[in-house]
C-alpha cells in the first residue's frame, strides 16, 4: 500500500480503511450489481448508479476527512467494499445522526472483516471525531447486519424501529430496525473484550 498516494484513515490488524482509488469502482459495481449482496436493498445498482454513489462517497471523504471508507485487505491490497460513517439524508424521528455502515463483496463475508472494521470505525468516531452517539439501521430481514451490530456492542432501540421513507410502501424491506451505541457504551464494551 503506497500511503503517499492514498490517504489511510484507519488501520486494523487486517484492513486499511482509506480514501477510494479510481480502480475501486469496478469491484464496487460488481458487488452493487450482485443480487445476493444487494438482497436487503430495494434493487441492484446500474453501473451509472454505482459510479455516482462512489463519486459521492469520495467527495464526502475529501470534504469531511471521514465517511464510508474503502476497505482494503492489507495482505493482498484487494478492495473488498466499504466500512464507515455517513449522515443519512431522509426524515426520521432519530435524525440528525451519524450512522455506521458496511457493504462487502460476498467473497469476504463470514471472515470477521465487517466486525473488525466497524469496531475500528466506532473507535475513530468516538475518539477522533468526538461523536456522542452512532446509530445503524437495516431491514428487519437483514439478520447478518444485525448480528454485526450486536457483535460491535450496539443495542437495538425497539422504540426507534421505523418504516424506511426511501422504500415504497408495501415493499418487504421497508420495515427497518434501529441500533444505537454511545461513547460510554462503546468504552464499556471495549473494556469487556
Amino acid at each position: 500500500m503506497d500511503s503517499d498516494k492514498t490517504e489511510i484513515f484507519i488501520e486494523t490488524k487486517r484492513l486499511y480503511l482509506r480514501q477510494w482509488k479510481p480502480e475501486d469502482k469496478k469491484v464496487f459495481y460488481e458487488l452493487n450489481c450482485d443480487p445476493e449482496v444487494m438482497r436487503y436493498f430495494p434493487s441492484v445498482l446500474t453501473l451509472e448508479q454505482s459510479n455516482e454513489l462512489a463519486d459521492k462517497i469520495i467527495a464526502l471523504i475529501e470534504k469531511n476527512k471521514w465517511g464510508l471508507f474503502a476497505a482494503e485487505l492489507k495482505l493482498s491490497g484487494e478492495f473488498i467494499g466499504f466500512i464507515g460513517l455517513h449522515v443519512p439524508t431522509f426524515e426520521a424521528a432519530f435524525m440528525p445522526c451519524i450512522e455506521i455502515g458496511w457493504r462487502l463483496h460476498k467473497h469476504f463475508w463470514k471472515k470477521g472483516y465487517a466486525t473488525e472494521g466497524a469496531l475500528a470505525v466506532l473507535d475513530f468516531g468516538f475518539n477522533s471525531l468526538n461523536l456522542s452517539e452512532i446509530i445503524s439501521f437495516t431491514s428487519k430481514q437483514n439478520g447478518p447486519s444485525m448480528a454485526v451490530m450486536e457483535r460491535i456492542g450496539m443495542k437495538r432501540d425497539y422504540s426507534g424501529d421505523f418504516d424506511h421513507p426511501k422504500i415504497e410502501e408495501g415493499h418487504p424491506l421497508r420495515s427497518a430496525v434501529l441500533y444505537r451505541i454511545n461513547k460510554q457504551g462503546f468504552t464499556g464494551f471495549n473494556n469487556k473484550k
